[in-house]
């Protein structure tokens, strides 16, 4: 592919092809930001400064492949918004170990590949953001949604630890933990659930796209950079 190599920043955003993803990739391509976004599927975002990976998180090749090209075309990268994740809301009894194993292996395993590489590239410019996506399920302990919780839970360690890790070398990462917002991760959840999720907030609303793209614009700024290891949950929780 022919180099294009840029002064423009350019973001990373996984889990693109809808949802939250979705919304950040064409929230940052507004603000001169070269996006680049990955998933498992294709992604509907159409602009000269977009291109997308089909690529699964999980897929430890296909990442290191994915980050070697944006070395070579970009020459730099700026952000990664680790968006990507998967849940299932069953009780602990009735969930299959293979459906606890690719919670595990896309929310907590694919924010760890995706970070080691992004901060191998990154370090060239001692500069970078990283955002990783938690969940109001574990600080509020939801029951029904243990494995899932778990696996944010793993991400929240990782985030601030590596937070630390990384700081010598001008790169923050940082947490946001949404709110139920309407995506396709709680379509399966009973709408009585999610209303009682609700009125455990201090705001009692539903989420939107824009109150996570709030949080994330706030923590790759950079006059943000001294802003590292946070974990910011929303809707008061």
């Amino acid at each position: 592919m022919e180099s294009t190599a840029t002064n423009q920043h350019v973001i990373l955003v996984t889990g693109a092809s809808r949802g939250i993803g979705e919304y950040l990739a064409r929230h940052y391509l507004t603000q001169d930001y070269r996006v680049v976004g990955c998933s498992r599927g294709p992604s509907p975002c159409e602009s000269e400064n977009y291109r997308h990976y089909r690529v699964d998180v999980t897929d430890e090749q296909g990442v290191k492949a994915m980050f070697a090209e944006i070395g070579r075309d970009y020459g730099r990268l700026d952000v990664l918004i680790n968006n990507a994740g998967v849940a299932s809301m069953n009780h602990l009894l009735l969930t299959p170990l293979k459906v606890a194993r690719n919670i595990l292996e896309t929310n907590f395993i694919g924010t760890f590949l995706l970070c080691r590489e992004a901060a191998r590239l990154m370090k060239r410019h001692r500069f970078g953001r990283i955002v990783n996506f938690a969940t109001v399920a574990t600080p509020l302990k939801l029951e029904g949604e243990a494995v899932y919780a778990a696996s944010k839970a793993a991400v929240i360690s990782f985030t601030q630890i590596a937070a630390r890790e990384l700081a010598d070398f001008g790169i923050t990462v940082n947490a946001v933990g949404p709110t139920p917002i309407q995506t396709a991760l709680i379509k399966s959840v009973p709408p009585e659930k999610i209303a009682r999720l609700v009125e455990r907030q201090a705001i009692r609303r539903m989420g939107e796209f824009r109150d996570v793209a709030n949080v994330v614009d706030f923590f790759i700024r950079p006059e943000s950079d001294f802003v590292t290891g946070q974990v910011i949950f929303l809707g008061g929780v």
